[in-house]
């Protein structure tokens, strides 16, 4: 590895290594394999500058040389975290089979975050896996992930994406990339679930307290274990209300993939669907649609009921009392969840106001959307920006009848109720078609320019520009149903 003669204090990066106080059983430290060749694809300069960062005395070089384990990060020790999880819903030992934990850093205004290097190698986790990553699987997560920052959903960053100009044999050969990711942190509900299983209760504790005190450092003193799984199931029920509220899939909802933080983490068969159907499931490997929209809620209390389990031999001494707290908690979480989603589809409907019969009428809005086979995100838009067109059409007329009553019922006026659905209705999303074609041009021709400008565009998807509205449109000509990959 170079130690080419950068001075880091100037980039202002504060590296600590918080991590490395949990058991040696959590990770292994790793030297980075060198990249000789390594190009900056993309840099996420808002991003660095909001996390205290100053790269502008950096050539391209030097900056694809950090980020991509060329040049050594002074004061800092790379490690690869152990982790187990549930697949499809068998459990599994897992671990960062192609991630390292370059550093954590300390941003300006005290918050600790990973800088996390994704596909720079096999790790011990790697179960025979090359460790590496794809250019256009690397682009995509950029670009899902810093739509769903544009929508406000809490997620994993991308900073940036270097291609390692080596090619990484899949079906065919492809150009190797990395990218790296800023989290909160990368503890999951598989990362206590490996603690309980590998170190036992010892260790269970250590990592709770840990997590604790880099995400929860206010919680109740008395019952902190309990308040642990309290807050993640109440960051859960919000974090997947907002994925609903805007179409957004994920695909592959194992345990290895639920952030204790409540922030999305892991954009591989990920997708927005265009037709409102519940049963929508985009990743070639769902065949039983485990991980369809309308199971995302029943999963994620699926898997708070396996954080829960890993919690019950600190919980409480008695094993029964422990089992009675963890099960009354999980039960709170679709409750939890169905409240912050009605809320936020008021918000869609532009409802200043909560009324008992509000629920029935959002139902009935998606029964009829789903016989009409509308567009999810462009029946919304019409109701923002032209609820006349949906007067008019006659599946929606009934019902629209019964929403413009329903809006007298509140103080405010209509210009008020549109302006609060322009800042929850996305004008565009990043349509399946639009990304496949950004990647396309990105990969295969080397031209950065449409992917750019469609970054440009999901990065504020409550502008309601001419643009984004016509950018924003259905591919019609799609023959056979869209389907994603996992993107190694």
């Amino acid at each position: 590895m170079s130690n080419h003669k950068i001075k880091f204090e100037t980039i202002g990066l504060k590296p600590e290594a918080s991590y490395l106080a949990l058991p040696s059983v959590m990770y292994m430290c790793l030297k980075l394999k060198e990249t000789f060749r390594s190009s900056l694809v993309l840099f996420n300069t808002a991003l660095s500058d909001r996390l205290g960062l100053d790269f502008s005395q950096l050539s391209d070089q030097e900056i694809s040389g950090i980020f991509s384990g060329n040049i050594e990060i002074p004061g800092t020790a790379a490690l690869a975290q152990a982790y187990a999880g549930h697949q499809f819903g068998r459990f599994t030992f897992l671990g960062d089979g192609r991630a390292l934990l370059l550093t954590e850093h300390i941003t300006p205004d005290q918050k600790r975050v990973d800088i996390v290097l994704k596909g720079s190698g096999p790790t011990p986790y790697s179960r025979g896996g090359d460790g590496m990553a794809t250019l256009g699987p690397m682009l995509r997560e950029y670009l899902i992930s810093e739509a769903m920052a544009g929508l406000n959903i809490p997620t994993t960053r991308s900073l940036a994406v270097v291609k390692t100009n080596r090619k990484v044999r899949r079906e065919t050969d492809l150009e190797g990339a990395i990218l790296t990711r800023i989290a909160s942190s990368h503890i999951r509900v598989g990362t206590f679930q490996f603690a309980i299983a590998e170190g036992g209760k010892s260790v269970l504790k250590a990592l709770a307290d840990y997590t604790l005190a880099r995400h929860f450092p206010d919680i109740d003193v008395n019952q902190p274990y309990l308040e642990l799984l309290n807050e993640v199931i109440r960051r859960q029920a919000k974090l997947i209300a907002q994925w609903q509220l805007v179409g957004f899939i994920h695909g592959v909802m194992n345990t290895d993939n639920m952030s204790i933080c409540g922030e999305t983490i892991d954009y591989g068969p990920c997708a927005f669907m265009d037709v409102y159907d519940p049963k929508t499931v985009f990743s070639s490997i769902d065949y039983g649609g485990r991980y369809a929209y309308v199971n995302q809620p029943g999963i994620a209390a699926w898997n708070l009921a396996r954080f829960a389990e890993t919690l019950l031999p600190i919980l409480a001494d008695d094993p029964f009392y422990a089992q009675s707290l963890a099960q009354n908690a999980v039960e709170t979480f679709l409750p939890l969840f169905r409240k912050e989603w009605v809320s936020g589809m008021r918000k869609k409907l532009g409802l200043f106001n909560a009324e008992d019969a509000d629920e029935s009428l959002i139902d009935e809005l998606l029964s009829v959307m789903q016989k009409a086979k509308s567009d999810f995100t462009k029946t919304f838009v019409r109701l923002t920006t032209d609820i006349s067109g949906l007067e008019a059409d006659p599946n929606f007329s009934d019902w629209t009848v019964k929403y413009k009553l329903r809006r007298t019922h509140q103080i405010q006026t209509i210009e008020q109720s549109v302006e609060l659905m322009k800042t929850v209705n996305p004008a565009m999303i990043p349509r399946n078609h639009l990304v496949e074609e950004a990647l396309k041009q990105a990969v295969e021709n080397q031209d950065m320019s449409y992917f750019e400008h469609l970054l440009d565009m999901l990065r504020q998807p409550f502008a309601y520009s001419e643009e984004q509205l016509h950018m924003d449109k259905p591919n019609d000509q799609m023959s056979q149903p869209y389907r994603t990959f996992c993107g190694t």
